[in-house]
């Protein structure tokens, strides 16, 4: 038995879920982790301090699934706060370049720095975003995996280039983080919601700060839990963060942190070339089902006229996105779901 075939046992899906780039479904430890919170927190019986582990197991699973060093990772609660950050961190007159089709999380709020006049930015088609970086552009802005259709940036050569015209990196690894290598200690900031592919309950995520970028982005929203110590560190003067990227992070969502850190080492404990590798071959089996080209990613996106609701009463579940319907395919998924779908758009 292959290690896929091991952690689909942890997945109950009721129907031919293809959907991950929207929500992911959880491991089942998870789930169970997730009431027993639910319980402890229902008769008083919890115990708050005792998250800080779950934190930090998180915290070291992160690392290991986006290529980061463990004391440069911080919690947070959403993709976009970490993006803020980064942008309200940028000098005056600070010059953004981002790809014209990203999701607007990743972009509104260097969008948002642009309009107050604090930055400039300018879009460009993804697919000419790393040729567009030159030694005026002072950070780029950009998913490492495109929502809408699931074409993947070229990170090798982002990382080339960036380093040689001096362009700080902003990546967004929410629908990339549990499934594709990101490499993230070669970029400055990366980013990532948990609820897609790390199979996490929503309002958990985390971010991956450099210890070059820790010298620019600033702590804009420091609250106990970025404290050094934050359980010695609750009240008065003076401001004591802690080292590495916990000083930049925001205090955890309780409820949902065992459930983050069970799910998060899962799949840290799984080969990830593994998962991409079963992902990636289901994708391009759609591709070849539908006649066009493999696009070797595991997100799929086609033009189609079968409704969403057309496809759940056949007991498929995907999205449209950007008027396309989009199929995501992740580790509890197999070639039966391909076929589900297969028969389901031909039967339209």
């Amino acid at each position: 038995m292959s290690i896929i075939d091991d952690l689909r046992s942890e997945f109950s899906p009721a129907n031919h879920f293809l959907n991950t780039a929207t929500v992911g479904i959880p491991p089942r430890r998870a789930v169970e982790a997730f009431h027993a919170t639910l319980d402890s927190w229902a008769d008083g019986t919890q115990d708050v301090v005792a998250f800080d582990q779950d934190v930090n197991r998180a915290r070291s699973a992160f690392a290991r699934l986006a290529g980061a060093e463990v004391e440069d990772v911080g919690i947070v609660g959403q993709l976009s706060v970490t993006a803020a950050m980064v942008a309200a961190s940028l000098p005056q007159g600070a010059r953004v370049l981002y790809a014209e089709e990203e999701f607007t999380s990743t972009i509104f709020p260097f969008l948002a720095a642009a309009q107050a006049g604090r930055i400039r930015v300018a879009g460009v088609p993804f697919d000419r975003l790393i040729d567009s970086i030159s030694e005026q552009t002072d950070l780029v802005a950009v998913a490492a995996v495109q929502s809408a259709d699931g074409r993947i940036l070229d990170l090798d050569a982002l990382a080339e280039r960036a380093g040689q015209t001096g362009t700080r990196t902003f990546i967004d690894a929410t629908q990339a983080a549990g499934w594709l290598p990101i490499g993230a200690s070669r970029f400055d900031v990366v980013g990532a919601s948990a609820y897609k592919w790390l199979l996490a309950p929503r309002g958990t995520g985390y971010m991956a700060l450099s210890p070059s970028a820790r010298q620019w982005v600033k702590p804009l929203f420091p609250g106990w839990y970025s404290g050094d110590d934050p359980w010695s560190t609750v009240y008065g003067a003076p401001l004591r963060l802690a080292p590495g990227g916990r000083g930049f992070q925001a205090s955890p969502d309780w409820l949902s942190t065992p459930a983050a850190a069970i799910a998060l080492e899962l799949l840290a404990g799984a080969d990830l070339e593994e998962i991409r590798r079963h992902n990636v071959a289901l994708g391009n089996a759609f591709c070849d089902g539908v006649g066009i080209p493999e696009k070797n990613s595991a997100i799929v996106s086609i033009t189609s006229d079968v409704p969403e609701e057309r496809l759940l009463a056949e007991g498929v579940s995907a999205a449209y996105r950007g008027g396309r319907l989009r199929l995501s395919f992740h580790l509890y998924n197999t070639i039966a779901d391909v076929e589900a779908v297969l028969k389901a758009l031909a039967g339209s």
